[in-house]
């Protein structure tokens, strides 16, 4: 019964750009997702940075230093850069840099792109970022551990880590299947899964929120913030989502603090 309340509550909710149901998988998220402009986005469907503010530790962005690992649209690479913040993106995805390239440009900010794996950054120097950013693509990273380690090397000290992925509980569902809250897969089963957008694919690596936690304290990160946000009430959906999201986290977001050297 609860399933089907909620699917009533979020069916009048949804405007007629949404009216052809769910769309693809929310691990190809932010994929062509209608964002709000000059605004930090971590997931579909959830408050943005305006009510986390996990950014706000640094105060302005002005000048600041900010590595964000996997691009997505370019919404967060041109939004940081729109305040201020001297942007560095890596992504292996030469064609998401270019959409990067192309909302830079329209936006008329620089972003510093660099195609490659999240974990090579060694064009970046030794403790000189101010902040790292990572929306969902972490969740794409065979070797997250080495992620970790080097994001560490470049950070300045007490700088932090943003990240979120799908959370691991929503991935033990079929949100878009008959029975969208039965349990589909073991909270403990890691075996990767498929995800495709567009003409880009690739695989999403699951990982329960211990995993991450642990990877995160074995790098020398201090763990200040994990979020589990509901979903924004009465807003226009997204095509990523689901009735399932009111009735279960859909996205982890994790801040960390680099600790040592």
């Amino acid at each position: 019964m609860a399933t089907k309340r909620a699917a009533t509550v979020s069916a009048h909710r949804r405007k007629a750009a949404d009216t052809n149901g769910p769309g693809p998988d929310p691990a190809t998220f932010p994929a062509h997702a209608m964002l709000p402009p000059d605004v930090l986005c971590y997931g579909p469907d959830i408050p943005d940075d305006r009510t986390f503010r996990l950014l706000g530790s640094l105060g302005s962005l002005e000048g600041k230093r900010v590595l964000e690992l996997g691009c997505g649209s370019g919404h967060n690479a041109v939004t940081l850069a729109r305040q201020g913040a001297k942007v560095i993106t890596i992504d292996p995805s030469w064609g998401r840099l270019e959409r990067v390239r192309d909302a830079a440009e329209k936006a008329e900010v620089k972003v510093e792109l660099h195609q490659g794996d999240p974990a090579e950054v060694a064009f970046v120097r030794a403790e000189t970022i101010d902040a790292a950013v990572s929306v969902y693509t972490l969740a794409t990273v065979s070797d997250l551990d080495r992620v970790f380690r080097q994001v560490h090397l470049v950070l300045r000290r007490e700088a932090p880590l943003i990240f979120s992925l799908p959370h691991p509980a929503f991935t033990m569902i079929d949100p878009l299947g008959p029975e969208p809250l039965t349990l589909t897969r073991s909270y403990f089963d890691r075996e990767p899964r498929p995800w495709t957008a567009d003409d880009d694919s690739g695989q999403e690596y699951r990982r329960n929120v211990g995993d991450l936690l642990t990877s995160l304290l074995r790098a020398n990160f201090r763990i200040d913030t994990v979020l589990e946000p509901q979903p924004v009430a009465d807003a226009v959906r997204s095509k990523y989502w689901t009735p399932a999201m009111e009735l279960m986290p859909s996205t982890l977001i994790i801040r960390a603090r680099k600790e040592g050297l």
